[in-house]
């Protein structure tokens, strides 16, 4: 089988595997994987903002977030010093918040462009390197904190570890940051369910990588025991989003080129299909007017790829 390309052979293409027929619901005949960028070093954390009709997505060792054009297909380094900005989201009212590695802090960048810092220390500590992040409907801000970006000087600045790694979630109000689970052992991406009943959570340095899943309380503040929805075998899932009927679409890689791309599983943990790329996706996106169009950070390139669903609102 074929990797994606950036000339599509043929439809359908034979770059989107369904393993289940499950999955074939979800994909689109006359539809195949782009490359609409290329040139980065460590493509990550996609976000979409409909309202300009473009991606933004960090490149982490160049130190710069990048944006993608939907009108003009041209792309441009947006943001020269990001922090060695890792995963972006966008809040309930259009901001882009980030995780930075270099300042060890999660930001908001405000509609005027001024960037206000939401989270860089915990209990007086620094925080360790802020890694992905989503806003829940109630405005609180969920972000991972292993100590990826500290352990060299790649994808931050080499520093020591304060405190282990641990979710926290910012409160809305208060703006208070409140540790909500220290148990993951290398807490990666992360991503509620369309109802918000579920949180998951990649576990990146188990062996093998695990898909974790908390209940969330009925306050929606604390997590409940985690257990394994799945593991990862040989692959190593990154940054994920879920859709609106509950699947998980997971950046997925490493190990051989078959494993490189995109896996989606149900929300029962049970593998429907995948999306295979020539290179590792590290963190995905879903976008568009729609909220259909599926887009792919993959080491050093950006994907996209029209789905047969939509993106859950939050991701």
């Amino acid at each position: 089988m074929r990797a994606a390309t950036d000339t599509p052979v043929r439809y359908p293409d034979p770059a989107v595997i369904a393993l289940d027929p499950r999955f074939e619901k979800l994909t689109l005949p006359l539809a195949a994987v782009e490359r609409l960028a290329t040139g980065c070093r460590w493509a990550e954390g996609p976000v979409w903002f409909g309202d300009a009709r473009c991606l933004l997505w960090s490149d982490v060792p160049n130190d710069r977030i990048m944006r993608w054009d939907e009108i003009t297909g041209q792309t441009h380094a947006w943001r020269t010093v990001s922090g060695h900005a890792n995963g972006n989201t966008r809040d309930r009212q259009g901001r882009l918040v980030t995780c930075e590695h270099q300042g060890r802090r999660v930001t908001r960048t405000e509609h005027d462009g001024r960037i206000t810092v939401l989270a860089d220390r915990y209990q007086g500590k620094h925080l360790n390197s802020p890694n992905d992040v989503v806003v829940k409907s109630d405005g609180s801000i969920w972000f991972t904190d292993p100590p990826f970006g500290i352990i060299g000087y790649y994808q931050g600045e080499k520093a020591e570890q304060e405190i282990p790694a641990a979710i926290y979630r910012i409160d809305p109000n208060s703006g208070a940051v409140e540790l909500v689970c220290d148990t993951v052992n290398g807490p990666n991406g992360l991503a509620f369910s369309p109802d918000e009943k579920q949180l998951y959570v990649i576990e990146s340095r188990a062996r093998p990588r695990n898909v974790l899943v908390f209940d969330v309380s009925d306050d929606g503040r604390r997590l409940g025991p985690q257990r394994v929805l799945f593991d990862a075998a040989d692959g190593t899932p990154d940054g994920f989003r879920v859709d609106v009927e509950g699947n998980l679409w997971c950046g997925w890689g490493m190990g051989t080129p078959e494993l490189d791309g995109v896996r989606v599983y149900s929300p029962r943990g049970e593998l429907l299909g995948r999306i295979a790329l020539p290179e590792r996706c590290a963190n995905l996106c879903f976008g568009g007017k729609h909220r259909n169009r599926l887009f792919m950070a993959s080491c050093t390139s950006i994907y996209s790829l029209f789905v047969n669903t939509q993106g859950a609102l939050g991701g």
